[in-house]
This record gives structure tokens, C-alpha cells and sequence, in this order.
């Protein structure tokens, strides 16, 4: 009889701790939404106690999809950071709380300084605490892969007993390997399953030796129910467990694994695509299942077995995932209905008909300049419209630019918007992006250091659309830029621009959290 293996995306909190992919409340909502049509049993939304805007971005994903996905964050085992998960995470129908506690000795020595007995207690007395403001707690002991084994059990069975519902067992640091981590979660499982046979045993694999799919693999293999993953493998460091190799794993292997998940698999890729425009962090062409690569074949001998049967190279269909074999193209003459389609075939609602109305305005602009559209250009032409937010009076937008190019001055002149206000400067600069940051820097008044410039092509054709990511620095802090145009001097205004409004967001969310706490 087939398992259905629980899948918790951590992409919102575990994959956004990567340098540079932080997203505002509106991205978050705006993936959130996409995990809920991928159909993730639960969410881990944040670190509700890490700042004023984790908590609000945590408790507006529990409001906007909470009723129909599981809703989670981390606490590390004290008072204030269940109390914050809580606050975060009680709209959601079904929330739970993510308590996390080390249990191997570097952690406990090192980390705590403290004896193993007094961290074993602080978990025992969070797990107690968390119980009285929710029934569902997991608790996550953090190292476990390098844990001592029997302290390991020590402290599952004593939070267990305290009325943990959910273990979770981390590597922490990609140490294990496949076997040796197979071998510890069916020792576990079977004690746990004498213990308290309604408690779900579960993992978090990371990706440091690159083993952590194979050892979540293992895992489940050997009795895991719930495993914690993240889209494209995002997470600290060399990343998580990718949540689309364990779900095609699973249901290419379902024979081997005797298991499946309720991921509707056909949302895989475009989920993929929304993390990567929303944070600007690129796939690997050979990534399994998400890359460009993964289901392209350049070898002869692979093209004459294909041309003969598909099964002879591969393993699974690009439809599965949701890349469709035959691209749909659009022009300036497609119409309403034909756009309207397209864009509902990604996933996108357009009962909203002012948005629509907007969003087809853009679409014949971008269709008159190229002449034909892609699904790549649609789907970034929605979700660049969705996530970008000039609602804020105080923040900047690009009414005009000029740049004029040569050996000897280079030179940029910027007209921007704030509010009803007009500002308009020129600068010289070393090239022609040099002196159009310059002016840009020059007009909002901020002296952001720019630490990264990069430049993609989004889609086909000579009017391909190109997308521009930055990263910049303030005050030691760095923020994210994005834009795409068929212009790639604007797509670097808008993409430094939106950086600049990033570091206005931030500021404004500091002086606001001062003002609330005084």
C-alpha cells in the first residue's frame, strides 16, 4: 500500500536565508499562493521573531492561504519566539509551532555552553509551553546526524512525553550520507512508533556533500512520513533538500519506495520559475527536473533513440512537470481572449478585470516590440506586474531616461517620480550603466555601494526580453533589484531603482517598528 509522505516547503524561511534572495511581503504572498496550487501540504513561512517584517510577511501568508495549507515557523525554545510563531500563524486554519533545539555536543557545548541534562530541560519546558497556546508542536533537534544516539532518543523521548506531535530530525550540516542516515531514522522510527505511534517522524536534509536528496531518500525509506524541502534545493549554504527531485523520485520510484505525494507535479517548473524571478538566484542549466537542460537532448545517438521511443532516454515526460513540449506564441492580433488564456494556462487568476485590462495594455506593447511572445515572456510579464508595488507615495519610478555612449564621456540623464514630485539629473560616468546609477544615486540621495550586476535573456528572438538583477549595499545591509524590458538600459534603471525603493521599504519598516515601541 502506497504512503503519502507529508511535504513541508521551507522555501519562505530556510531558502530565504540565502544572501541576497530576501523577498518583501508581497513576493512572499505572492509564492505562497503558488506553494498552495502546487499543493505543499505545509508551509514553514518564516522567523516570526527575527524582525517586525518576518512576523507581518508570516501572519499575511497565514491569512491568505492558511485555509487550505498547513502553516508553520521557527522558534527557537524560548518564550518570546513561541509567543511570536503563535501570534504569527493563529489565523491559519490548521497552524503548528517549529520549536528548534541542538542536540549533538558541539551544539551543546559550544553553542549553549550549558549541560546536556539543562538542554535537554529547555526543550522539555518549550515543547510544554508551545502546548498550551497550540495542540500541534514540532520539535527539530538541530545536528541530530551528529548527535550521540542515545541522548538523541533521550530528548525525543522526553518531548514526545511533553506532547510534541512532530519530530523532526535536521542534518544540519549535510554530514550524513545515504546509509548511515537510512540506518538512523529506522532506529528511530521504530522507538518512536512503541513511544507514541501517532507522533510523525520527519527530516531536513542539507545539501553540503551534495547527498541531501539521496539521504531524504533513505529516510523515507526507512520510515519517514514528512520531509522538509525546498523548490530549486534554495537554502543556506550549498542548500536544501529540492522538493521537485524528492516528488519525481517518488513518483518515477514508486515501486522501490511504495510511496507518493499530494504535489500536483504539473505546477513544478513554473513554481520553480517564480523563485527565480522573485529572487534573482538562477537554476544550473543540468539541474534534475527544473533546469533548462533536463529534459534536452544534443547527442546524436540520444536524438536517433528518442526519434524511435521516448522511454529509451527518458524516464519521464517534460509535460509531467509542467514544461509543455509545444510552446504557445502570441502577437499583437492574438486578442484579449487568446492573452486571457495564456495567462490562465500558468496558473494566474484575471478575474480581477482593471488588472487584466493593464496587464493586456502591457502585453501588445511588448507584443508590437517583438513581434512574437513566448510563454517565458507572459509568465514574466504577469508576475513583474504582480510584484511590483509602487503603491508607496515615497517610493521612486522611472519617468524618462537618455544615455548617450562614447570613449570619452559617457552620460546619463534620469527623470524620475516620487509622489507628485519630478527629479531630473544628468551624470558622466566610466560606461553607460556606471553614469546612469550615478544620476539615479545623485536624485534619491542614497549612497548605495553596487556589489553585483548581472544580466539574463529571458526568452527568443531579437526583441528577447532581458532580466537585469542587482544587489547593492546600505548601511552594511544588502538588497535586491529586479526588472525586465526589451530594453536592457531600462531594465538596469528599473532593476537599481526597485533596489533603492528596497532600502526606502527597509527604513521606513525600522522608523515605524522605533515609533510602535516608544
Amino acid at each position: 500500500m502506497t504512503r503519502k509522505i507529508i511535504m513541508l516547503d521551507t522555501t519562505l524561511r530556510d531558502g530565504e536565508q540565502v544572501p541576497g534572495a530576501k523577498l518583501n511581503v508581497h513576493q512572499k504572498v505572492e509564492f505562497a499562493q503558488q506553494l498552495k496550487r502546487l499543493q505543499v501540504d505545509m508551509i514553514e513561512a518564516g522567523f516570526p521573531a527575527s524582525s517586525e517584517g518576518d512576523f507581518l510577511a508570516v501572519q499575511e501568508i497565514a491569512r491568505s492561504v492558511g485555509d487550505a495549507v498547513t502553516i508553520t515557523a521557527l522558534a527557537r525554545a524560548v518564550k518570546g519566539d513561541i509567543d511570536a510563531v503563535y501570534n504569527s500563524i493563529k489565523l491559519a486554519q490548521d497552524p503548528f509551532i517549529h520549536i528548534v533545539l541542538g542536540t549533538s555536543d558541539i551544539h551543546v557545548e559550544k553553542k549553549f555552553n550549558r549541560s546536556k541534562d539543562a538542554v535537554l530541560q529547555q526543550g522539555v519546558d518549550a515543547v510544554k509551553y508551545a502546548k498550551t497556546l497550540l495542540p500541534a508542536v514540532q520539535y527539530s533537534t538541530e545536528d541530530a546526524s551528529r548527535s550521540e544516539f542515545e541522548y538523541l532518543w533521550e530528548t525525543i523521548e522526553a518531548v514526545v512525553k511533553a506532547g510534541a506531535t512532530i519530530i523532526n530530525v535536521p542534518d544540519t550540516v549535510g554530514y550524513a550520507v545515504p546509509e548511515e542516515f537510512g540506518e538512523l531514522i529506522r532506529k528511530l522510527n521504530d522507538r518512536l512508533k512503541n513511544l507514541n505511534p501517532d507522533v510523525i517522524l520527519s527530516v531536513h536534509c542539507h545539501n553540503d556533500l551534495g547527498l541531501a536528496t539521496a539521504n531524504t531518500l533513505a529516510a523515507i525509506k526507512n520510515g519517514a512520513d514528512k520531509v522538509e524541502c525546498t523548490i530549486n534545493g534554495l537554502g543556506e549554504r550549498a542548500g536544501n533538500t529540492s522538493l521537485e527531485e524528492v516528488v519525481m523520485a517518488l513518483k518515477v520510484r514508486e515501486n522501490y519506495y511504495q510511496s507518493g505525494t499530494n504535489i500536483k507535479t504539473k505546477e513544478l517548473l513554473r513554481t520553480s520559475r517564480l523563485l527565480t524571478y522573485l529572487t534573482g538566484l538562477d537554476v544550473q542549466v543540468n539541474k534534475a527536473i527544473t533546469g533548462d537542460n533536463a529534459f534536452a537532448h544534443s547527442s546524436g545517438i540520444h536524438q536517433d533513440g528518442l526519434l524511435k521511443d521516448k522511454q529509451v532516454y527518458e524516464i519521464m515526460s517534460p509535460e509531467e512537470v509542467g514544461a509543455d513540449s509545444m510552446e504557445l506564441i502570441l502577437t499583437a492580433r492574438s486578442g484579449r481572449h487568446a492573452f486571457k488564456n495564456a495567462v490562465e494556462k500558468m496558473g494566474f487568476d484575471t478575474n480581477d478585470a482593471e488588472e487584466f485590462e493593464e496587464l493586456f495594455a502591457k502585453f501588445l506593447t511588448l507584443a508590437d516590440a517583438k513581434k512574437e511572445v513566448y510563454d517565458h515572456d507572459v509568465f514574466y510579464l504577469v508576475t513583474n506586474h504582480r510584484t511590483m508595488d509602487t503603491r508607496n507615495s515615497h517610493l521612486y519610478e522611472l519617468e524618462s531616461f537618455q544615455v548617450v555612449t562614447n570613449d570619452m564621456y559617457p552620460t546619463a540623464t534620469v527623470k524620475l517620480k516620487r509622489g507628485e514630485e519630478i527629479f531630473k539629473e544628468s551624470a558622466v560616468g566610466d560606461g553607460p550603466i556606471d553614469a546612469l546609477y550615478s544620476v539615479i544615486k545623485t536624485l534619491v540621495g542614497l549612497d548605495v555601494e553596487l556589489k553585483d550586476y548581472k544580466i539574463n535573456s529571458m526568452s527568443r528572438g531579437k526583441e528577447a526580453i532581458g532580466r537585469v538583477n542587482i544587489r547593492i549595499e546600505y548601511q552594511g545591509k544588502t538588497y535586491s533589484g529586479r526588472a525586465m524590458d526589451t530594453d536592457i538600459i531600462k531594465a538596469s534603471a528599473m532593476a537599481f531603482l526597485n533596489g533603492i525603493n528596497a532600502v526606502l521599504l527597509d527604513v521606513a519598516n525600522e522608523s515605524l517598528s522605533l515609533v510602535e515601541q516608544s
